[in-house]
């Protein structure tokens, strides 16, 4: 596997992190599945890492985080909550299903964020994930991304304020993410295959 896919965890940086399920499974079949992926998140992995924005298709996952600047041995600490958190999903669905053996891909894939314009690029790309994959036409319609979590004035534990900072506010992050239909064609690179 490319060392861009497996690149260490590093305080300070932000980072890609996705996987899909193996072959042809799903992550996801019912609503409750989307509900115990983000609850298992938010009690395995939430408090060692920020997360800015994310989207759960049936049968894959992005996240945008970012390592806190304090965190300590963050690439054993973040890896093991991701193992953690990849284990418990997996053994829910796989007594759900009734199946056995791996669900996701491994390892988890994630490549270090570089630059300010692929940060940009990333938050658009995961957020139309959705559309890209024709699950819906609009990403507002599309309940299983951060989207409409950074939208409203409900509670979250997104990084909410620092992604509207990024784009200068709410009205500059709607208006901006209404114009990144064709995002798409500029980076290929970022696509699960």
């Amino acid at each position: 596997m490319s060392q861009e896919y497996t690149a260490p965890f590093e305080a300070g940086y932000y980072y890609h992190v996705y996987n899909r399920a193996i072959g042809n499974e799903l992550l996801f079949y019912q609503e409750e599945n989307y509900l115990y992926f983000l609850k298992k998140y938010s009690d395995i992995i939430s408090e060692h890492v920020e997360t800015y924005v994310y989207t759960l298709i049936p049968n894959h996952f992005h996240f945008l985080i970012r390592i806190p600047d304090e965190l300590e041995n963050p690439e054993k600490t973040v890896s093991e909550r991701f193992r953690r958190f990849g284990i418990s999903y997996s053994q829910s669905i796989n007594k759900q299903q009734g199946r056995r053996g791996s669900l996701f891909m491994r390892p988890f894939k994630r490549k270090r964020v570089n630059s300010n314009e692929q940060l940009t690029t990333l938050i658009y790309y995961i957020h139309y994930n959705a559309v890209h994959h024709g699950i819906v036409k609009d990403l507002a319609n599309y309940q299983w991304s951060s989207y409409l979590s950074i939208v409203s004035n409900k509670k979250t534990q997104l990084e909410r304020e620092k992604v509207l900072d990024w784009f200068g506010a709410m009205e500059q992050f709607i208006s901006s993410h209404a114009f990144q239909r064709e995002v798409y064609s500029g980076i290929k690179d970022l696509v699960i295959e």
